[in-house]
């Protein structure tokens, strides 16, 4: 059986967070330790990264199973960055006893965008897949340097990206790189997964926090996410990028707790 890491800091309602492509649990550490003021934080390492062990078949079908194993029955706030939105988003849709609420902090329920014009009600806002199949590629070649390129881009455009990025890569590095396997088969997922319908279904509390300056996961998304889910809470944080609780910790706390604390 695989065995997943998990971190769990503070007591209070619980909150399960699942990090993006090529990360693990040390990349949101010092935001959960904040979180962890007021609520029970658990960080997962998904499969084949941080400190889990790899799994067979990294997708959707048999990540969701795996995970709530590693966390137990309770229901919890599934908190999602990126890849981890993904994953937490497939796992409240299907698992609703185990989701009370959910967070999709800069991610995409079809992370890549449709080719038709920005006012065609067809149009979804995303990343080209060739941005994918470029970090695909690459990763055969030099995976160390692939995942640095995609630091790179999600700390793109900000006033302090040298501090940054140095933060970013110092948490990377904290572990053993990721499992090549595992770094494809997350691509694959971001490019095919399409959980529009599941996000429109989902009955229960869910927000969207996006970044004005993400250069993946574009702001003009929330619109798109909101004729799907009316209910849904939607923020912005606009001089953020696809790392907001490493730029705007103090904002994104803020925002987690109004959302955690409303009905």
């Amino acid at each position: 059986m695989t065995h997943i890491h998990t971190e769990t800091y503070g007591h209070g309602k619980p909150i399960v967070m699942l990090h993006g492509w090529g990360m693990h649990t040390g990349i949101w550490r010092p935001f959960a330790e904040t979180l962890a003021k007021d609520y029970r934080i658990t960080c997962i390492d998904l499969p084949g990264h941080g400190r889990s062990g790899r799994m067979p078949a990294f997708d959707l079908e048999h990540l969701a199973p795996m995970l709530l194993a590693a966390v137990g029955d309770e229901p919890a706030c599934w908190l999602g960055w990126s890849l981890g939105a993904t994953i937490a988003l497939d796992i409240a849709s299907r698992f609703p006893d185990h989701a009370d609420r959910l967070i999709l902090l800069a991610g995409n329920p079809r992370f890549i965008r449709t080719h038709d014009a920005a006012d065609s009600p067809e149009h979804w806002p995303g990343v080209s897949s060739r941005v994918l199949d470029a970090f695909s590629s690459q990763l055969t070649e030099d995976a160390q340097q692939t995942l640095l390129r995609f630091l790179a881009l999600q700390v793109h455009s900000l006033p302090d990206t040298k501090a940054l990025l140095k933060t970013l890569k110092a948490a990377i590095f904290e572990c053993d790189p990721p499992d090549n396997a595992a770094l494809q088969q997350g691509l694959k997922i971001l490019k095919e997964a399409d959980l529009r319908p599941a996000l429109a279904a989902f009955n229960r509390p869910v927000s969207a926090i996006l970044g004005g300056r993400d250069t993946l996961v574009p702001h003009a998304l929330g619109a798109h996410l909101q004729r799907l889910q009316p209910d849904l809470q939607l923020h912005l944080i606009d001089k953020a990028g696809h790392v907001p609780f490493l730029s705007h910790q103090d904002q994104l706390s803020e925002i987690i707790s109004g959302f955690m604390e409303s009905k």
